[in-house]
């Protein structure tokens, strides 16, 4: 007796989005490009990141110091898989250092990030 399941063959599928089935779901998070390619721009940045989220390991956490700390968390990882930092990040870290000024005052890390992403 014939199978009714139909037959699906799949050729090289890297850099592909699909879904199977009558409920399935794709979602395409492709980066474009080699991972880790970064400008100098980008590398300072990077270095200037690892070298706050240091920093901010040696200081008296607060809700704002731990909402920065996430985010520069989040954008080390942004830059290390994509090789840059988007515009809606550089945006939230602009924000956070705008509210942490006393922060700013203080580390020189924290002066050079924000000189990175336009503060």
């Amino acid at each position: 007796m014939p199978s009714e399941e139909p037959n699906v063959s799949f050729g090289n599928v890297s850099d592909s989005t699909f879904a199977v089935g009558s409920h399935a779901h794709a979602e395409s998070h492709h980066q474009h490009g080699p991972a880790g390619e970064r400008d100098q721009a980008t590398e300072e940045l990077l270095a200037a990141v690892r070298e706050l989220r240091a920093d901010l390991e040696r200081v008296r956490a607060s809700e704002q110091t731990a909402a920065l700390a996430a985010e520069l968390a989040e954008t080390e990882t942004e830059i290390t898989g994509t090789g840059q930092a988007g515009h809606g990040r550089r945006q939230r870290l602009r924000e956070l250092l705008a509210d942490s000024q006393s922060l700013l005052d203080v580390l020189a890390s924290a002066g050079a990030v924000a000189a990175l992403v336009g503060l």
